[in-house]
């Protein structure tokens, strides 16, 4: 049986690409245009139908609470306000979540039976999931989250309130462990899976998949409440630059579990540790901010990322640039 290490490249490369990511995609199933249209329909049809399931009580108790519907059809996000609407966080968090949960489903059978593709083939270019690559940058992505928490709370502890209650807190680690690994799975299979092995067959190349799943993966989280607040031409550089150094770590390694890893550990750790006005997950975290600045966060991100590409290039010892063409 073929391992990671023992998985090479032919000689005479047959294929359009040099990357095994990007081969995978063009040897399993079937990729004509209208299965890969399909598999996105698909996906979305089940984050739909959840949405529309849980917005029937979601609107009762905003009303309830107070919600009028002419302010709810101003501000659709207010149900997603656990105050606003009057409803438990981590119950929130938990209905939140689970548009992801059927999101993965739908795709999942639109892939295995009418794609013939499975999960593996669009995750990784090895036979294998490379689940040590999962939780390694899994924890380096939580540390430097954890540790520039922790700085910034002694740095400035007038920004930052310890708003921790063991109960809510160890109801929210419940929730949020076993449904935010399957909302940031999803996220990055269909953008630095499906799609990136998509737009690969349709331009033979991987910068072009790079520069576009970048951009639809920021156009997707446009609609969040801090992109409301702040504005699109300060949130969208990060959730776009977020997006490439995803994809970036996808091509080199010729496979997603990376980008999964820091994905999942960036979005469990920040609804565990922080939480502040317009974070989309309100939860019961141990810190509250009661400032956000954008700018400055975007930079820490970018120190972050840094950190991380680092210690990652030294660890797998990326040195094929050329990954990220074919």
């Amino acid at each position: 049986m073929e391992t990671e290490d023992t998985i090479t490249k032919p000689p005479h490369n047959p294929f359009p690409f040099n990357n095994l990511f990007l081969i995978k995609g063009f040897l399993t199933g079937k990729n004509d245009f209208l299965n890969y249209v399909i598999g996105i329909v698909a996906s979305f049809s089940g984050y739909l139908i959840f949405q529309l399931i849980m917005m029937v009580p979601l609107l009762s108790l905003a009303m309830k609470n107070g919600l009028t519907i002419n302010e709810i059809a101003a501000n659709p996000n207010v149900l997603f306000n656990p105050d606003k609407v009057g409803i438990h966080k981590s119950l929130l968090l938990a209905l939140m979540m689970g548009m992801f949960v059927f999101a993965l489903l739908f795709f999942w059978l639109s892939i295995k039976f009418i794609q013939k593709k499975t999960l593996a083939s669009i995750i990784t270019g090895y036979e294998n999931i490379r689940w040590n690559r999962y939780f390694y940058s899994f924890i380096i992505w939580g540390s430097l989250i954890t540790i520039l928490t922790i700085v910034s709370y002694f740095i400035s502890p007038q920004d930052i309130e310890v708003k921790f209650n063991p109960l809510q807190f160890l109801i929210l680690l419940i929730v949020a462990i076993l449904l935010i690994p399957i909302q940031t799975a999803i996220e990055e299979i269909i953008f630095r899976g499906y799609l990136m092995q998509g737009f690969g067959l349709a331009f033979k190349n991987g910068l072009s998949p790079l520069v576009i799943t970048s951009v639809l993966f920021g156009l997707m989280h446009a609609s969040n409440p801090e992109a409301k607040a702040h504005g699109l031409l300060i949130m969208m550089p990060y959730y776009i630059f977020f997006g490439a150094f995803l994809g970036i770590l996808t091509l080199l390694d010729e496979g997603a579990e990376l980008s999964m890893g820091i994905h999942c550990a960036n979005n469990l750790f920040s609804s565990l540790l922080v939480c502040s006005k317009n974070s989309v997950l309100q939860t019961d975290a141990i810190f509250y901010s009661t400032t956000e600045n954008p700018v400055a966060e975007f930079g820490i991100w970018i120190l972050m990322a840094t950190v991380c590409f680092f210690i990652l290039f030294k660890k797998y010892q990326f040195s094929n640039w050329k990954l990220l063409i074919r």
